[in-house]
């Protein structure tokens, strides 16, 4: 048996770790690219590009990515967006005790779809109010700040919401598009659609939810690392979007076969001109690295119209082209900074991961599968607005919270992308919710450091959540350990522990020593399947993974709260010292989040404000 608190204590204190460098990394993805028949010197430039990155912006024991020494708050980015001289609509604000649409309990939407209600003002209101708009203001001394529904790195909040929507009685005579504004829960009108427009493609009540990204908002704070932390947030806010449309009765899925040019004229980006990228970082008057990056097209439809509803992407790219190109867009986007920093890798990056049109792309709705319910109790009958509205991230934990068995397992049964309702199931397929918005197998994993949990060793452990990985998993990871299910762990459940052990200043260490890693009942690591998922589903996968993982946090979000605690999540990690710790070599698997879940410490010196109507800065 393998002790990880003594063996790999040596490693963990030693001041000799490296990063693996750039060039091993590149070399690594050129064998593998090269094996594709289908590779292109372009593909090939794409991909080491990638690698480039996702390497360069690793944190060591000796080297954090490169990010600024200081922060410059004179130019801190307004984090609200406005499209100045735009017609704002404003939505209806309906909170709990007023909704006229029943709130399902929380458990319910993990086992069948709720009651399918009608695209009105009132649910497109009740949409984006329990998915994108604020939550809270809070203040203390001369600060306050606003918090939003979906969680943010840094609070800081890259990512932009365009709804895309055909006509709806009391918001538009006619199709149209129309960028979310969150401070004013309301939406600025930025063009109108003439005819049917795109919507005879899609089933009837059906409409487009766009999300972007504005690295700039986050590159202020985590310089190199932010493009990490913008897709962390666009996953977030898929996972939000998911889960208010499934108390309407609606149901999710990815647009992923149309291009980065389709998304761009959905949204009516680009207007801020092409961004010119220096060779280096650079400060100075940027104004257009304010543009917002398109990242993807969620479409929403009535639950149950999946078997009518196929998708041509070639038609449908067409008809983009054919109805957005001839739009006449209102409102110019305001200046967010006076001044900016251009860390040049983020927008390399970006640029070699725009998609293209995917023509042999499939678009299909799986039937809905259900996740297994251990206890009807474990919940308390929490609704689903109750709890995304109340969601917070947790600075500090206790320390002394003993979480039980039966919930810990409850959290990672609703983890689980292909659910667990009805006798054996496999694990890949993203049937469950809210993963069934995603259009590939799972490709995320996670290794669990476990502190609290009642009735359960203290250990490392690891939950598959695709089993055609397993055997991968077990030879890449050091062979000592045991891979055995727990105690009393559900069948269903591919959970496994790895070794027994007090691991909390592992824990704590390799998440780049904070203590909110260790004194939670359980941290965890998600590990992506990398240089296949990139070889075999091709560069653009990149941004995917972490997408993947930000729906596996806003899960781990709402679940610590549904059950009386919280979660937060964590950027800071040291890369490869994880993987040494897994025993992981070379980047066929890599760490690309790391979570937290325990009892919260309230800090009393901040004060609540409500979220609507709140103050008038933009912070």
């Amino acid at each position: 048996m393998l002790n990880i608190s003594s063996r790999l204590s040596l490693f963990l204190h030693s001041p000799l770790f490296f990063s693996p460098s750039t060039t091993f990394l590149s070399n690594t993805l050129r064998t593998a690219s090269m094996s594709s028949s289908s590779s292109s010197p372009n593909e090939e430039e794409s991909l080491n590009q990638v690698f480039k990155y996702h390497n360069q912006t690793k944190h060591s024991f000796n080297n954090y990515a490169r990010g600024p020494h200081g922060l410059d708050w004179a130019n801190q980015p307004n984090p609200f967006r406005r499209y100045i001289g735009s017609h704002l609509l404003p939505l209806q604000h309906l909170p709990l005790s007023s909704s006229t649409t029943p709130s399902p309990s929380y458990a319910s939407l993990f086992v069948s779809p709720s009651t399918l209600q009608p695209l009105s003002l009132s649910t497109l209101s009740q949409l984006l109010y329990d998915s994108l708009s604020l939550s809270a203001w809070k203040t203390t001394g001369d600060s306050t700040w606003s918090l939003r529904v979906n969680p943010s790195s840094g609070n800081l909040h890259p990512t932009e919401a365009y709804v895309i929507a055909p006509a709806i009685g009391s918001v538009s005579d006619y199709p149209f598009v129309a960028h979310y504004a969150p401070k004013e829960h309301s939406l600025e009108v930025r063009s109108v659609i003439g005819g049917e427009g795109l919507f005879g493609l899609l089933p009837k009540g059906a409409f487009l939810v766009g999300l972007s990204s504005i690295f700039w908002r986050e590159a202020w704070k985590y310089g190199e690392r932010a493009f990490r932390y913008c897709n962390h947030d666009v996953g977030h806010a898929i996972g939000a979007v998911v889960v208010a449309a499934a108390e309407l009765g609606w149901d999710v899925k990815m647009l992923d076969g149309l291009g980065y040019s389709d998304l761009e004229k959905l949204m009516g980006l680009g207007g801020l001109g092409k961004f010119e990228i220096p060779s280096r970082p650079v400060k100075g008057k940027l104004p257009s690295i304010e543009f917002e990056h398109p990242d993807c097209v969620l479409v929403v439809f009535p639950h149950g119209s999946g078997s009518e509803f196929s998708l041509d992407y070639e038609c449908l790219s067409s008809k983009i082209s054919e109805v957005m190109e001839e739009l006449e867009w209102k409102g110019k986007a305001n200046s967010l900074s006076k001044e900016h920093v251009c860390w040049d890798i983020i927008y390399r990056t970006a640029e070699a991961m725009k998609k293209p049109l995917s023509i042999d792309s499939r678009f299909g709705i799986e039937p809905f599968q259900g996740s297994e319910l251990i206890s009807d109790g474990i919940y308390k009958g929490s609704l689903v607005r109750q709890i995304v509205r109340k969601r917070r991230s947790a600075v500090d934990m206790d320390g002394v919270h003993v979480m039980k068995k039966e919930i810990f397992y409850q959290i990672l049964l609703h983890c689980l992308p292909s659910g667990s309702q009805g006798g054996k199931v496999k694990q890949g397929k993203q049937l469950a919710f809210p993963f069934r918005v995603l259009s590939w197998d799972s490709e995320v994993h996670a290794v669990l450091f476990v502190h609290r949990v009642e009735g359960l060793p203290n250990g490392l452990y690891f939950l598959v959540r695709n089993e055609d990985h397993f055997e991968d998993l077990k030879k890449a990871t050091r062979s000592a350990f045991e891979w055995e299910k727990p105690e009393g762990c559900p069948d269903n459940l591919t959970l496994y522990r790895l070794s027994k052990g007090d691991c909390q200043q592992q824990s704590k260490r390799l998440s780049c020593h904070q203590d909110i890693a260790s004194d939670s009942c359980f941290s965890l690591g998600m590990v992506a399947r990398f240089d296949q998922a990139l070889c075999d589903k091709n560069v653009w996968m990149y941004p995917r993974l972490f997408w993947e993982t930000g729906i596996l946090g806003q899960v781990l979000y709402l679940e610590a709260h549904a059950v009386g605690i919280a979660a937060t999540g964590i950027g800071c990690y040291f890369d490869d010292a994880v993987h040494e710790v897994l025993g992981l070599k070379g980047s066929a698997f890599q760490i690309l989040y790391h979570f937290t879940v325990g009892s919260p410490v309230l800090d009393k010196r901040i004060m609540s404000l409500p979220a609507y109507p709140g103050p008038t800065i933009d912070a």
